[in-house]
């Protein structure tokens, strides 16, 4: 519970929330990626990412503030529960390198971004 309220007690969080709720706002967060990535075969640095979903809520956008680094996908339903509210960038492992395979946006989520791989998955995960 103490987790939760420190949560909620951040500024970040509180603005990421406020965007959800605006209809006519771009909801966005912010993840912080701690390795290197691929992803369509484009290297993105570790760094502070931002998942942004579109005003129709079909595109999701991972944007590096620091770097020109930027991707869009197309959302669809999903395996997640339809009342998910967490935004999960989802990696797989292979060698040293990690590939991202998907991005979930609460209980949307884009199709496999890379199918071609042998993997040991990570998720880096930001609650709401």
């Amino acid at each position: 519970m103490q987790s939760i309220l420190r949560k909620l007690a951040l500024a970040p969080a509180v603005l990421a929330a406020a965007a959800l709720m605006t209809p006519s706002a771009m909801a966005e967060t912010t993840i912080k990626v701690p390795f290197s990535f691929t992803v369509g075969g484009t290297v993105f640095p570790a760094g502070r990412y931002v998942v942004e979903r579109d005003d129709s809520g079909s595109f999701v956008s991972l944007i590096n503030r620091d770097v020109p680094k930027a991707a869009s996908w197309v959302l669809t339903p999903g395996s997640p529960d339809p009342t998910e509210n967490k935004i999960a960038l989802r990696f797989d492992q292979v060698g040293h390198t990690h590939v991202l395979q998907s991005i979930q946006y609460g209980s949307l989520i884009t199709s496999k971004l890379d199918k071609n791989i042998e993997r040991q998955s990570n998720q880096l995960s930001e609650g709401r």
